[in-house]
């Protein structure tokens, strides 16, 4: 369902880039834009003049004030604020949905619990290597919102999106969506896995047999995901596959682009010349013949095991941050193979140290700086020190794009 936003009362819920980009839109087409959050103006970008904003909490009497109710995504679908939308009968969607509903192009939407950045950058690449227009967009960087206005009806979205975006969607329809894989993650906001599960599993709810759903041969869940979709499924990582590449998330884009009537050799081009992604694997410098690597978009355990399978040096591991109500068990047997010393931080750094004392010897640090100097003074020549949390970053930082910035901003001053 198209929206028309001429004269319309659009309130969003929260303040964050995604709900400032989607209130900044209702303005620039005709709308009445308003935004509810509590901490609007105490670290979020300023919104344009004209935008009606109450901040210092929500009320029902500004939210029942509305023709539509847009959520960022940090907003839970069980908040009050939504609540009280529906008591009115207020539609309730989702900034992903919101965009969604005012964009003419084609969409490629990628989700899963690891690997999402990766895959989309290289999806996008490989667009624009075959001369497409292509704007990426979505969990990584900015908003969808903030590009409708400016898109081509030939571009191709490339879109990232989460569980959190992918809850609140109703018409929702890429013409590919793309599952990686599932694990464990989010348990602070979804009440179990199979919550976790359904919201991600809504990336496929609205296509038809003119689109195409890829999804993981290996994923054990995703078997029963096939017999309900009405897309054309194609696979990756399947076991047949004689194919020299390897990586699950390079394989997903070349199915992808296979899907766009792009050739594999085009995709071989990108891959050739893929540096890789900030904050993923990221080397950001050797001194006295130690690495540092900064691996802050590993936020889930699977992301953790990702970066420890691809080490081929003794590892000073620094983890630890916001708890997500991750079990961290399933990786001693691989912590013990390849970490020297792990040293835990943030909320979870209790957690941490009682999961992996007796595997590894453990360090708690009371700061960030201090896990980094005390990750300096355990490290000898050989070694590689990597900030690998594997959960999230909130209790500290911004996001894991900030804990990376300040990573690379600490080592890079290292004497």
């Amino acid at each position: 369902m198209k929206l028309d936003l001429k004269n319309k009362k659009v309130t969003i819920i929260g303040a964050a880039r995604s709900g400032i980009a989607a209130a900044e839109l209702v303005l620039k087409l005709g709308g009445i834009a308003k935004i509810s959050d509590a901490k609007v103006g105490v670290g979020h970008a300023q919104p344009l003049e004209g935008i009606i904003i109450e901040s210092e909490g929500h009320t029902r009497e500004f939210i029942q004030d509305s023709d539509v109710v847009v959520l960022s995504p940090g907003v839970r679908l069980d908040s009050l604020p939504v609540q009280w939308a529906r008591e009115k009968g207020i539609e309730v969607i989702g900034e992903i949905e919101f965009a969604y509903r005012l964009c003419s192009c084609s969409i490629v939407a990628v989700t899963g619990s690891n690997g999402k950045t990766t895959t989309v950058t290289l999806i996008a690449e490989i667009l624009r290597k075959a001369g497409r227009g292509v704007v990426l967009c979505g969990n990584i960087g900015s908003p969808f919102s903030s590009h409708i206005l400016n898109l081509k009806k030939t571009d191709t979205v490339v879109l990232e999106v989460s569980s959190f975006q992918l809850e609140s969607t109703v018409d929702f329809k890429p013409h590919v969506a793309v599952w990686l894989n599932f694990s464990q993650n989010h348990l602070d906001r979804h009440k179990d896995l199979t919550e976790y599960f359904e919201a991600k599993k809504k990336i496929f709810q609205n296509q038809d047999q003119n689109d195409y759903a890829v999804l993981n041969f290996t994923q054990e869940e995703f078997k029963g995901v096939v017999d309900g979709l009405r897309a054309k499924v194609l696979f990756f990582d399947e076991p047949s596959d004689p194919s020299d590449i390897t990586n699950p998330n390079y394989q997903a884009a070349i199915i992808t682009a296979k899907a766009l009537g792009i050739s594999e050799d085009i995709c071989r081009q990108v891959f050739a010349e893929f540096k890789g992604v900030e904050n993923r694997l990221e080397l950001v410098r050797t001194l006295h013949g130690v690495d540092y690597i900064n691996d802050s978009k590993s936020t889930t355990a699977e992301a953790g095991r990702w970066a420890l399978e691809r080490a081929h040096k003794p590892l000073i591991m620094i983890c630890g941050g916001s708890d997500k109500k991750i079990d961290y068990t399933d990786l001693k047997s691989l912590v013990a193979r390849k970490v020297k010393c792990l040293i835990a931080i943030g909320d979870i750094k209790g957690q941490l140290k009682d999961t992996f004392v007796g595997v590894v010897p453990v360090e708690t640090a009371d700061t960030f700086i201090n896990a980094i100097e005390l990750a300096q003074k355990k490290a000898v020549p050989g070694d590689c020190v990597i900030l690998s949390p594997m959960t999230a970053s909130f209790d500290m930082f911004k996001d894991y794009e900030h804990r990376g910035q300040v990573f690379k901003e600490v080592v890079n001053q290292l004497k």
